[in-house]
């Protein structure tokens, strides 16, 4: 069976837009789309995560424990996520050899180990699995220029290529916490395993769904 990964940000699981109807309707979705794919979903941190990362880091935490404390609230978003997913696995995996042994139509997971965000191991299970397609699924309509939340003029990319992306970010871990659109590390796997990348708003379900079933979608198509 085909299959999709599906790495959706923290600040669209949990935020002021993310009520009990868009859980519903999110899990409505993923169900009609497992009909058709295996997905597997890595569901990130959000802003819960930064502000226990930053009371941490002003206590002088080293990164590795930074790190930590972001893991184990994406997986307790991955948990809460689970719980509304008649088909997913209850129990959650540390690894993504964990993830890919459940045999389960959609199967939920939040991060690994420390050194790299959600979406590196979000590409990690695209590559192991040869997914269709990997999406990320943010608070944004894609990628731009410049952050659309400080800059009012800020473009939108349709189309970029993963050189560009890899110049603009690198391919190394910042710091935890660190609120970027993709991180390096997940960069430097889409580049390896060409893997066929959308940034697409999370929050946007019409969106999504286009995205996930490979329809013209308002978002951003990373090139190789």
């Amino acid at each position: 069976m085909k299959s999709i990964v599906l790495s959706i940000g923290g600040s669209v699981i949990l935020s002021e837009g993310a009520d009990v109807s868009f859980f519903r309707k999110l899990a409505s979705l993923l169900k009609k789309i497992s009909k058709q794919y295996k997905i597997f979903i890595i569901v990130g941190g959000g802003n819960v995560a930064r502000k226990y990362i930053k009371l941490g880091r002003d206590l002088r935490f080293d990164e590795k424990i930074l790190d930590s404390i972001g893991i184990y609230i994406t997986r307790v978003n991955a948990k809460i996520l689970t719980n509304i997913i008649e088909e997913s696995n209850k129990d959650i995996p540390c690894t993504t050899s964990e993830a890919i042994d459940i045999d389960k139509p959609i199967i939920v997971m939040g991060g690994t180990t420390p050194g790299h965000s959600t979406d590196m191991v979000g590409a990690e299970i695209a590559e192991k699995t040869g997914a269709d397609l990997f999406i990320i699924a943010t608070n944004v309509d894609g990628i731009y220029d410049k952050d659309p939340n400080k800059y009012p003029d800020a473009k939108q990319l349709k189309e970029v290529k993963i050189d560009q992306l890899i110049e603009r970010y690198g391919i190394k871990w910042k710091s935890a916490g660190k609120n970027v659109v993709i991180d390096g590390p997940a960069l430097e796997i889409i580049k390896r395993a060409e893997l066929a990348t959308y940034v697409v708003n999370g929050k946007r379900l019409d969106q999504l769904e286009k995205a996930l079933t490979n329809q013209s979608f308002d978002g951003t198509k990373i090139t190789i």
